[in-house]
C-alpha cells in the first residue's frame, strides 16, 4: 500500500517574489538617480566644454592646476599613507581603533569645515602657518593650499583601500621570506608590495579622482588661483548655469576617465585569472 503526501506550496514564496521585484525596482531607480544627472551634465555641456578648451585660457589653466595639484596630493598620500595602511593591516596595538576613526573623520565632516580646520592650522596667524610663512612658504591662497586641502579630504580613501589590499596578502608569505634571511623591509618590498600592487594602484586612482573633484576645503583655503571646481562655482554664481555648464562637464569627464579605465582594467584582470 502506498501513500502520497501532497506538498503544499510555501506560503512565503509569493512574498519572496514581491520583495525581489521591489528590490530590483528600488535598485533600478537608485541607479538612474545616480547615472542620469551625470549623463545629462556631460551630454549638455561636454561638447561645449571640449570646444571651449581651445579658446578659454582660464579653463585650461584651471584644469592644468587641478591635475597637477591632485597628482602632487596623491603622491604625498601614497608616500605617507602606505606605511600607515600597512601598520593598520598588520599590527594590533592600543589606540588602533582611535587612529582608524581619526583617519576616517575627514570623510565624514563637511568639507568647508575641513577647510576651516586647515585654515586654523596653516593660516598666517597660527604657529605652524606663521613658521612656514617665515620660512618663505605661504599656504593660504597658493597652490600649496590646494594640495593641502586635497590631501586632507582624499588621503583617507587611499589609506582605507591600501589597508584592505595589504590585509588580503597572507602574512605567512612575509614570514617565509624572513626565515630565508630577508629583513622586514626587503620582505615587504619583495613580497607584500608586488602582491598588493593592484589594490594600491586602484586606491591611488580613487584618491586622485576625489582630489580632482574637491571644492569645499579648497574654496576656504585658496579661492585664487582657481581649480576647475572653484571656476565652475564662480561662473555659476557670476554668470549663471549656461556659463558654468561646460566647465562642470569637463570636470566630470576628468574625474570619470581614470575611474572608467580602472574598472575596465580590473574587469580584464578578473577575466584573465578565471
Amino acid at each position: 500500500m502506498t501513500s502520497s503526501i501532497a506538498v503544499a506550496p510555501s506560503p512565503g514564496r509569493g512574498l519572496q517574489r514581491v520583495i525581489a521585484v521591489l528590490a530590483a525596482l528600488a535598485s533600478s531607480l537608485l541607479l538612474l538617480f545616480l547615472a542620469v544627472p551625470i549623463g545629462q551634465l556631460i551630454g549638455a555641456g561636454g561638447a561645449d566644454g571640449i570646444r571651449q578648451l581651445a579658446s578659454d585660457a582660464e579653463l585650461r589653466s584651471a584644469l592644468s592646476l587641478t591635475a597637477i595639484t591632485a597628482t602632487v596630493a596623491t603622491l604625498l598620500g601614497v608616500l605617507g599613507g602606505t606605511p600607515l595602511a600597512y601598520l593598520l593591516a598588520r599590527r594590533e596595538f592600543r589606540g588602533r581603533a582611535v587612529l582608524s576613526a581619526v583617519l576616517d573623520l575627514p570623510l565624514l565632516i563637511p568639507h568647508p569645515v575641513a577647510g576651516i580646520a586647515l585654515l586654523l592650522l596653516l593660516g598666517r596667524e597660527s604657529a605652524v602657518g606663521g613658521t612656514m610663512l617665515a620660512a618663505g612658504l605661504r599656504v593660504v591662497g597658493t597652490p600649496l593650499g590646494i594640495v593641502a586641502a586635497m590631501l586632507f579630504v582624499a588621503a583617507p580613501l587611499f589609506i582605507s583601500g591600501a589597508r584592505e589590499a595589504f590585509a588580503r596578502v597572507d602574512p605567512r608569505f612575509e614570514a617565509v621570506a624572513r626565515t630565508l634571511g630577508d629583513p622586514p623591509l626587503r620582505a615587504f618590498l619583495r613580497i607584500t608590495l608586488p602582491l598588493s600592487r593592484r589594490g594600491l594602484v586602484a586606491s591611488a586612482v580613487v584618491m586622485w579622482a576625489r582630489a580632482v573633484s574637491e571644492f569645499g576645503a579648497i574654496v576656504v583655503l585658496t579661492y585664487n588661483p582657481k581649480v576647475a571646481s572653484v571656476l565652475s562655482y564662480d561662473r555659476f554664481t557670476s554668470f549663471g548655469l549656461r556659463e558654468a555648464l561646460p566647465v562642470a562637464a569637463v570636470l566630470a569627464v576628468l574625474a570619470l576617465i581614470p575611474l572608467t579605465a580602472l574598472r575596465t582594467l580590473k574587469g580584464a584582470d578578473d577575466g584573465m585569472t578565471r
